[in-house]
């Protein structure tokens, strides 16, 4: 009998242990025209509406094959609810932070009623929508940005990046405890609306701090983060992280969401057994300007170097083929 997709996808999250066939999936988001169009649902809408958000993410399933789905497709969802003025974009652009309310690094009271403001609870409703759709069919991912992220939306992030490179770490790590919470208790309200799976995205690549930065400033509250949040967690990390995988796989998560440009052999050896690893398909080379061969290539190639869950390195970019998609779910299914 063949696993039904969500067992796949959580079979490969707990423990990297292997189904019948490895799982697609991508914890972040898998939106392109072709899928809006095959959807009838564009941006900004899906950002906005529970019912075109849960269509949208459905379509990821039931169009392109993937045995995962996600409701959320910006990373601004907490930070419209924590004042900032929002650009939610159009078909062609993602959403945008316009203002950074807390750039003096201001106390940040957060809303009791947090949870209720609309571009949270959309992200809720949508996730109860889709657990309706699909049951324990397939596996349904939320998603949330941590501390990290959270404080550079609040302060911009060059400022944000200014006081850790002056040594004003106080400062950082005041405004990153005070957003903890939102992240906890936004992951959690994710779990009870029905997500099997949270994606806690939280950017602090080798491009924006060094390792010394995320074991000291971060990683303690990483640590403290995963023991409060109720379910398995994928850390999102965009960029090159070869440097602190170690410390990654040290901050209680249950898997790693990471980029091509990392050697999958490399982090399957270093890491795969301590945490689980998802991704690895390079987004702007393979999916958006390569062909459903290229994509057919690089994922068996993730496959045979042990990643346990197939898919893009990142959100990918609007314009990639629905094709080159497709294609990995191919890769998935050949020979199972």
């Amino acid at each position: 009998m063949k696993s039904t997709p969500h067992n796949l996808v959580m079979s490969a999250i707990y423990g990297g242990r292997k189904g019948s066939r490895p799982p697609a999936g991508n914890p972040t988001s898998i939106v392109c025209h072709g899928l809006m169009d095959a959807a009838g649902v564009s941006f900004p809408e899906a950002h906005l509406d529970p019912q075109a958000m849960a269509d949208l993410a459905l379509a990821g399933h039931e169009i392109v094959g993937f045995d995962t789905v996600m409701p959320e497709y910006s990373v601004h969802q907490e930070s419209a609810a924590l004042g900032c003025e929002m650009d939610w974009g159009d078909r062609d652009t993602m959403p945008d932070a316009k203002t950074s309310p807390h750039e003096d690094f201001s106390d940040i009271e957060v809303p009791e009623n947090i949870l209720e403001k609309p571009s949270m609870r959309v992200v809720l409703d949508a996730l109860s929508i889709l657990k309706k759709n699909v049951g324990d069919k397939v596996a349904v991912f939320g998603k949330v940005m941590g501390p990290w992220t959270l404080s550079y939306h609040m302060a911009g992030t060059q400022n944000f990046l200014l006081h850790i490179g002056m040594g004003e770490t106080d400062k950082v790590i005041k405004m990153m405890r005070q957003l903890m919470p939102v992240t906890i208790s936004f992951a959690n309200a994710q779990f009870r609306a029905g997500a099997n799976v949270v994606c806690l995205a939280d950017h602090v690549t080798g491009d924006l701090a060094s390792p010394r930065h995320y074991e000291e400033l971060l990683l303690p509250l990483h640590r403290e983060i995963t023991q409060e949040i109720g379910g398995p967690l994928i850390l999102h990390v965009c960029g090159n992280c070869s440097d602190r995988l170690e410390l990654f796989a040290s901050a209680g998560f249950d898997a790693y969401h990471f980029e091509w440009q990392m050697d999958p052999y490399n982090v399957v050896q270093r890491v795969g057994d301590k945490i689980s690893l998802v991704g690895c398909i390079n987004n702007p080379q393979t999916l958006y300007q390569g062909t459903p061969e290229d994509a057919y290539k690089q994922a068996r190639d993730a496959i045979n170097a042990g990643v346990h869950v197939i898919g893009p390195e990142c959100a990918i970019p609007l314009a990639t083929p629905l094709e080159n998609l497709k294609a990995i779910v191919e890769a998935v299914r050949e020979g199972y």
